[in-house]
């Protein structure tokens, strides 16, 4: 039997409908309006499932606001100053962000908009943003039209994904159904005339098109609207084949199928499908890059050298340690794993944190 309440809604639900797509099983463990994941819980932190860059120190939000600060300036000063979060977790970033935006742009007026369905993470982001006066969205074209700088970290991986295998057969796509009473991958028995790649067979296919849909729409408001988006999250660069679908419950991997609605159900971020989709809008790329050389390029180091100046020892090290783990190079450290990329209306000229700013 399935070990949680919305298992066994999803496997009723096969038993009546036969097996459903690796996107409609992700939008009901994260989305479901009682037992999703997102809708029930705050995920963030030493007693969630999962830590964020924003958690780990203050200095990645801060960063952020100075990059906003550039951005704005850029644009010309607009106001008020429309900024978006989308997904913004427990309002960290964001507070971290704009105490370090009004430091720089003290006249800055700030118009700030939150894209989150959780109301869980809603009142825990009116908490930590209580003074700058949010308003709330469910979905991003909710936003009111006029320029806006966006931020997303860690969000684009959250969206849903379907993942193909292929086959002698071709590729066919990666179900969930039944094995007895349990949740199980199997294939679609037949093949997806569309998709024609050459791979060896096992390959894994995935294709995020909520997020490319989105990544289409936020160019499309950008080049016609103005401003810039910066993105933050795991993922790759480069086009390949492979699973990464994964799921995080208490800090520790566990198997997709296993805690549906209690464990964090994401896949790895295909930059360079989002890179092209944006700029088939007609919007100015840049990046991606590494996480470490983004950080690095808005001062990391001196702001931790800053942050030290007071500190005791032990906060020092504390200091030099997050600012390790942000930066850190080894192949799954968030320096390397996680990458920045930035969209920029075609008047902007180069984003900061870039190496062609």
């Amino acid at each position: 039997m399935s070990a949680t309440p919305l298992g066994a809604e999803i496997a009723a639900l096969v038993r009546e409908t036969g097996p459903i797509g690796i996107d409609r099983y992700m939008a009901l463990c994260l989305g479901h309006p009682v037992h999703g994941y997102y809708r029930t819980r705050d995920p963030l932190g030493a007693r969630g499932d999962f830590t964020t860059a924003p958690e780990i120190s203050q200095m990645f939000g801060e960063l952020i606001g100075i990059w906003i600060a550039s951005v704005w300036g850029l644009m010309g000063a607009p106001g008020p100053l429309r900024l978006v979060e989308l997904g913004p977790g427990r309002g960290t970033l964001m507070a971290d962000a704009l105490r370090a935006l009004r430091a720089v742009a003290p006249n800055a007026r700030i118009d700030l908009h939150l894209v989150e369905t959780s109301a869980v993470l809603r009142v825990a982001q009116g908490a930590a943003l209580a003074g700058a006066g949010p308003t709330w969205h469910a979905e991003p074209d909710a936003v009111p039209p006029g320029p806006a700088i966006w931020i997303a970290n860690e969000f684009f991986d959250c969206l849903p994904v379907r993942q193909f295998v292929r086959t002698p057969r071709g590729w066919c796509e990666r179900v969930v159904g039944l094995a007895g009473d349990a949740l199980a991958f199997g294939l679609a028995p037949e093949p997806t005339a569309a998709i024609t790649a050459e791979a060896p067979d096992g390959a894994v296919m995935t294709l995020p098109a909520p997020a490319l849909d989105l990544m289409r729409a936020l160019a499309r408001r950008l080049r016609d609207r103005g401003g810039a988006l910066l993105a933050i999250d795991y993922g790759h660069v480069r086009p390949g084949f492979g699973d990464t679908l994964q799921a995080v419950a208490g800090h520790r991997f566990v198997g997709p199928l296993e805690a549906p609605g209690e464990a964090d159900l994401t896949a790895h971020v295909d930059f360079s499908a989002l890179g092209r989709a944006a700029c088939a809008e007609g919007v100015t790329l840049h990046g991606p890059v590494d996480q470490r050389a983004f950080l690095n390029a808005l001062g990391l180091s001196e702001r931790s050298q800053r942050l030290k100046t007071r500190a005791t020892p032990d906060r020092a090290a504390a200091i030099d340690a997050a600012a390790q783990r942000l930066t850190d190079p080894a192949p799954r450290g968030m320096g390397s794993l996680f990458k920045a990329m930035g969209l920029g209306a075609p008047d902007l000229p180069p984003l900061p944190g870039f190496p062609n700013a």
